[in-house]
């Protein structure tokens, strides 16, 4: 999919973005009027994703706090809300050869057997049946981590809660999210000028901890089988589209393609930067961080499954609280765990916040292009557009939160962004015409070889476009309905979440009506670019509005000129 896929879109927006000087609504709806809305699907969706995604740096707020303790609340099973299940590791590593840790406490593995009809242990971790077969303990006892309870019961607060009974709000939560959007503000306050400084830190800091998490995770008993099952291809799974269709949705996540803000940040690009050089690096930078820090996930799931006597797969299920439930259990197992918690959740916090600086870019961009008046008020329009995020994002702090944040994530950044890229793409390769953009690539100094040329020219016209249709058209031959653990949603829940997916796409047809309705552009001018797709000469258009406070990008080139 990086290949396929993310590597040419994240080129071509790219090249969008600094070629135009412009944001997505304006690039698109210049490069062809009847593309009109494209660009702001992107930012519809950017949208949604900013709202939801700062929900999650809100729990690694709330974590982060709770590791100012000695003793690691989310590492224990002492808890009021741990069932007589929960299951710790550092606990169980107290326990005499012939326990096992249950209802908090060690208890002797025989004692444990009877209590549930097996007539006695075989060893640690098996009873014996009436007619002597030996019957593994977590097949008998439903176990789970301390860290998983911990992260559903406590930060979440679940609960019995569902979509008929939504439970009350969690106002730590709520205090978290606002002091998230209270720092993430004071780091875009001023757009890029300030954000880009902010993530020199935020981007390098993280490969300090996850190193030691890595060399951690890979030393402990069991974690070979971790991260066997994790590099040892199982190739039975290239048959399953569901595999297929999260790897795309993955790397639009990684690469944030399809959101608008690649054009928006590229826009602020000197014209003769070559764009090529960057998304090589980025790519291969991309591919080895998630990589790496696999090796902490999976290393960590081998050393539990070890001391749970389970499969591996069982340990512990994916979706959103994974980070949660295995990085945790990593830090308990470190020198001075406390210090490493602190520092971990720190981690994630400026690693979290430093994916949000572009969404928030992204918004306040395509306002001050509609309204070049509102550049003098900057701070406030920031402002604005942090407050009525935080306050949309609300209702996902509830104890049945978690079900609209699945709801937000399972329609935004998966079928429908995938028709946005297609649409990205088609506009690009065929409409615009793929051998005019590889032009602009050369007037802004971008030489590429024969194979080059022959690559990005066969991927944006056939490979690309073919394979988002393709996982689209698998995905929604094999849909399923949305659910979060265990809970499936109720069918209503689930038209919602199609309603969300189908926002995302709804301005390409509403602004392309407009722009037919208006007849300002008639027949073949409707898919031609207009005179005011230009590149942004020598000198970044965005860039002088950085310093030329309420310019407008359409003034900078008059201004330029004399």
């Amino acid at each position: 999919m990086l290949v396929l896929m993310g590597m040419p879109i994240f080129l071509l927006e790219l090249v969008v973005g600094q070629y135009s000087g412009l944001g997505p609504d304006m690039a698109f709806a210049n490069m062809a009027p009847i593309f009109n809305g494209l660009g702001y699907c992107t930012l519809v969706v950017i949208t949604f994703v900013t709202i939801y995604y700062m929900v999650i740096i809100a729990w690694t707020v709330f974590y982060f706090f709770a590791s100012f303790t000695m003793d690691l609340g989310y590492g224990n099973c002492h808890n009021d809300f741990n069932t007589i299940g929960c299951y710790s590791a550092t606990e169980d590593a107290k326990c005499a050869k012939t326990e096992t840790y249950f209802n908090r406490t060690c208890m002797d593995v025989n004692t444990l057997c009877q209590r549930f009809n097996y007539t006695n242990s075989f060893n640690r971790t098996y009873c014996n049946d009436t007619d002597g077969n030996a019957v593994a303990v977590h097949n008998i006892v439903n176990r789970t981590l301390a860290t998983a309870e911990y992260f559903r019961d406590y930060v979440l607060g679940v609960g019995e809660a569902d979509w008929y009974n939504f439970g009350a709000i969690r106002w730590e939560l709520v205090g978290c999210l606002l002091l998230s959007w209270i720092v993430g503000y004071f780091c875009v306050i001023k757009g890029v000028k300030t954000s880009g400084k902010a993530v020199y830190f935020t981007a390098l800091f993280p490969y300090v901890i996850l190193t030691a998490l890595v060399v951690q995770g890979c030393i402990l008993e069991g974690a070979i089988d971790g991260i066997r099952l994790y590099i040892y291809p199982q190739w039975e799974k290239l048959l399953e589209v569901n595999v297929w269709a999260q790897a795309a949705s993955q790397t639009f996540y990684s690469f944030g393609i399809g959101c608008g803000s690649l054009i928006t940040l590229a826009s602020y690009n000197n014209f003769n930067n070559n764009c090529v050089n960057d998304v090589l690096i980025v790519s291969f930078t991309n591919a080895f961080t998630s990589v790496y820090a696999g090796f902490a996930i999976f290393g960590m799931l081998g050393f539990l499954a070890n001391q749970m006597d389970i499969p591996v797969e069982d340990v512990a299920a994916d979706g959103p609280g994974l980070a949660f439930v295995a990085y945790p259990e990593a830090i308990l197992r470190l020198p001075a765990p406390t210090v490493w918690s602190i520092l971990f959740f720190f981690m994630l916090f400026v690693l979290g916040l430093g994916c949000q600086f572009a969404g928030v870019e992204a918004i306040s961009c395509l306002i001050m292009d509609k309204w070049p008046q509102v550049r003098k008020k900057q701070i406030y329009l920031t402002l604005g557009i942090c407050t009525t995020c935080f306050v949309l994002a609300i209702p996902m702090c509830f104890s049945g939160g978690i079900y609209i944040f699945t709801l937000m994530e399972w329609n935004t950044a998966s079928w429908a962004i995938l028709l946005i890229g297609f649409c990205e793409a088609t506009v690009v390769s065929w409409v615009y015409g793929c051998n005019k953009f590889i032009d602009n690539m050369a007037d802004m100094k971008m030489k590429l070889s024969k194979f080059s040329r022959y690559f990005w020219w066969t991927s944006w016209v056939i490979i690309t476009p073919a394979t988002l249709l393709g996982i689209f058209a698998f995905q929604m031959s094999n849909f399923s309905r949305i659910y979060y653990e265990d809970y499936t949603f109720p069918l209503w829940a689930d038209s919602i979440g199609w309603m969300i997916g189908l926002t995302t796409l709804a301005p390409l047809f509403v602004f392309g009506t407009w722009t037919l309705w208006k007849r300002e552009y008639r027949g073949w001018s409707l898919f031609q670019p207009t005179l005011r797709w230009k590149p942004q000469c020598a000198v970044s258009d965005s860039r002088v509005s950085l310093t030329k406070v309420g310019v407008s990008r359409e003034s900078t080139t008059t201004l330029q000129k004399n």
